[in-house]
C-alpha cells in the first residue's frame, strides 16, 4: 500500500477568488477525484482548522492500494483536469508518497 499526501498552501487572491474561497473550491475539487479509478483505499481532503497553527491550507491524505493504482489516479483525466488550478492558486505545495510495511 501506497500513502499519498499532499499539501497546499494559497495564495491571498488567485483566478478572481480570495484564499478562502479557494480553499472550498479546491476541496470540492479534489473530492470529484474519491473514487476515480480503483485501489483508492482512503481519501481525506482536510482544511486547515480556525485557531490552529497551520503552515498550509489544504491537505489530501489518501491510501493506495498499490503503486500502479496510484499511477492510475495521477494520469486520470478527472485528476489531471484539476492540476492548471491548483497550480494557478497555490503559493507552495509539498508531497510525500511511502509505501506501508507488510502487516505482520
Amino acid at each position: 500500500m501506497i500513502r499519498h499526501i499532499v499539501m497546499w498552501k494559497l495564495k491571498d487572491e488567485a483566478e478572481g477568488a480570495d484564499r478562502q474561497a479557494n480553499v472550498e473550491k479546491v476541496r470540492r475539487l479534489l473530492e470529484s477525484c474519491r473514487d476515480c479509478v480503483p485501489g483508492i483505499l482512503e481519501f481525506e481532503v482536510g482544511l486547515a482548522a480556525e485557531g490552529y497553527e497551520a503552515t498550509y491550507d489544504v491537505v489530501l491524505n489518501s491510501l493506495f492500494a498499490s503503486k500502479e493504482a496510484l499511477e492510475a489516479y495521477q494520469v486520470h483525466p478527472r485528476h489531471v483536469a484539476i492540476k492548471p488550478f491548483m497550480a494557478a492558486v497555490r503559493s507552495a505545495r509539498a508531497c510525500m508518497d511511502y509505501e506501508l510495511p507488510a502487516a505482520r
